[in-house]
């Protein structure tokens, strides 16, 4: 890991993360009539909102489903929700093409091995203290904060710094 320049932090265009063991602590619950809860924190939460306020893009790539993924995403207006993909380098080129943003421009989020290759194609690839050896290698960045407790929230105000944004109100 390596002191990232700001130059690259507002060059940023599209966050793009993980889902489980980035904006979660990586918990599942699942209850014995099969329904399903995660617990996201408010503090991430405030960081993508006041992102998408400030026009950068953001996506969540996640390799397994979830109907509270969904419902977090549509409550804070994150435009693309990828879900059940887990080749995550693939689904993170199909969406940088499509939005026509080149790699540089972009910053990776994910914590586990299928996360490793989006994570060293981006522009600046990011991870969490307790994220997997594959992840932890291939990261630019990792986060003092832990997944699912303002990790996500440290991105964004490293993004929106950079790009000369304020935090008050």
């Amino acid at each position: 890991m390596h002191l990232i320049p700001e130059a690259r932090w507002a060059a940023v265009k599209l966050f793009a993360m993980d889902v489980d063991g980035i904006l979660t602590d990586g918990t599942v619950h699942i209850s014995s009539d099969g329904t399903e809860t995660k617990q996201f924190s408010i503090l991430d939460g405030m960081g993508l909102v006041r992102l998408g306020k400030h026009g950068i893009a953001t996506a969540w790539i996640s390799g397994r489903p979830s109907g509270a993924s969904t419902v977090r995403a549509t409550e804070l207006k994150i435009p693309h929700l990828v879900q059940g993909r887990t080749d995550k380098l693939d689904a993170l080129q199909e969406l940088a093409a499509e939005l026509d943003i080149h790699p540089d421009h972009i910053v990776y989020m994910g914590d586990d091995d299928i996360d490793a290759a989006a994570i060293r194609w981006a522009g600046i690839g990011v991870t969490v203290p307790d994220a997997m050896p594959a992840a932890l290698a291939a990261a630019d960045y990792l986060t003092a904060r832990p997944a699912g407790r303002g990790a996500v929230r440290e991105v964004c105000e490293h993004i929106l710094r950079a790009q000369g944004h304020t935090f008050a109100h």
